[in-house]
């Protein structure tokens, strides 16, 4: 069979939408197009055809660190019509990678979907800003929207911290400097502490995985910066809890107290297929800091936030639950999406019971 080339595969990725590319060994490429995995009608890739479309977008370094560590993480730009943030791996002694799209467009934040609450956010002058999510629900471009609203609006010195780079920002009226864990500086957490003397006024922080890193972004949040993080959790309170559990208990209380402090917003999103046309569409939940959530979560009362959340719509706040609800009831999501989804099942049936009754 000819031998296939990268190239091929990526135009077809970006030709059909899909949102990530996977090549196994012993398997045909396949392709995620709005959630769901299609395989591309081509022979199996034997070991050295994942070997050689391995080489053909990977340095010598990383090529190394595959050998060493096993796998390597880093950003790849396809020509101007896209970048990828690609995953090689060994698997059974063989080489695997997955290649996710990275789109040269941002979107605004209206069609991402988030309210006009959320864009006041970014004129704090400090404080924490999280984006939460399970892998793929699309925090990173969540976040790249508010970089670039930044970036528009203020005439500001942004640096984002990324592992690895996926969206590049060019220089708005921001001056936005993107540094890369582990090609520029060593790690999260060392890059924050030196980003301090830089003259930041906004930090993004691409993950916030361990507990020095969330420590030196806290305190960043404290000393007059806006700082933007993500964290695999879904729903403040959890994302609250998270935090705190992370650190060891002796420091829990002052960590609350901090978070009590800075915390200004949490925004935990899903990507869901769309059932009206052809795509995805994201659910929120959203949490704004208020004094009464603040009390919350120094006196470790975070499972009450979420009766706050339902409560401040006037803040602007939501819990996912009403959220999946609405686009439920527009007619974009399935039933199904909508009990799995949702955090309380049982009472999202229960509207809907309620809901019925009140119409006939």
């Amino acid at each position: 069979m000819p031998q296939l080339e990268m190239g091929d595969l990526l135009d077809l990725v970006l030709q059909e939408g899909a949102s990530d590319l996977h090549i196994p060994c012993f398997s045909p490429p396949v392709i995620r197009i709005h959630g769901e995995m299609v395989p591309l009608d081509t022979d199996p890739m034997g070991p050295e055809d994942t070997e050689y479309l391995m080489k053909s977008i990977t340095s010598e370094a990383n090529q190394q660190k595959l050998q060493q560590d096993g796998g390597v993480d880093f950003g790849f730009a396809f020509g101007e019509k896209a970048r990828f943030r690609v995953s090689v791996f060994k698997a059974k002694g063989n080489i695997g990678m997955v290649l996710r799209t990275i789109s040269n467009d941002l979107l605004t934040l209206e069609q991402i979907g988030l309210p006009p609450a959320v864009k006041d956010i970014l004129y704090r002058p400090r404080g924490l800003v999280l984006v939460t999510g399970p892998t793929g629900s699309g925090k990173s471009t969540t976040l790249a929207s508010m970089i670039d609203v930044l970036n528009q609006e203020k005439a500001d010195h942004i640096i984002t911290i990324e592992d690895p780079i996926e969206f590049y920002h060019s220089h708005k009226r921001s001056v936005v400097t993107q540094r890369e864990v582990h090609n520029d500086v060593p790690s999260f957490a060392e890059a924050i502490r030196r980003a301090l003397r830089q003259d930041p006024d906004s930090i993004l922080v691409g993950e916030m995985r361990d507990l020095e890193t969330i420590g030196a972004a806290i305190t960043a949040a404290e000393t007059g910066h806006l700082v933007f993080g993500t964290l695999h959790t879904t729903g403040a309170a959890e994302t609250v809890d998270r935090i705190v559990d992370s650190f060891p208990t002796t420091q829990q209380a002052q960590i609350r107290t901090q978070l009590a402090n800075c915390l200004i917003c949490v925004i935990s999103q899903l990507l869901l297929k769309r059932i009206d046309k052809k795509g995805r569409i994201a659910a929120f939940e959203i949490m704004i800091q208020t004094p009464s959530i603040s009390a919350l979560i120094r006196d470790g009362k975070t499972f009450r936030i979420t009766s706050d959340i339902q409560t401040g719509a006037k803040y602007g706040m939501n819990t996912l639950d009403s959220h999946l609800m609405k686009l439920y009831n527009d007619g974009k999501i399935s039933y199904g999406d909508l009990i799995t989804k949702s955090r309380d099942p049982e009472g999202v049936i229960q509207k809907i019971q309620q809901d019925l009754k009140e119409k006939q």
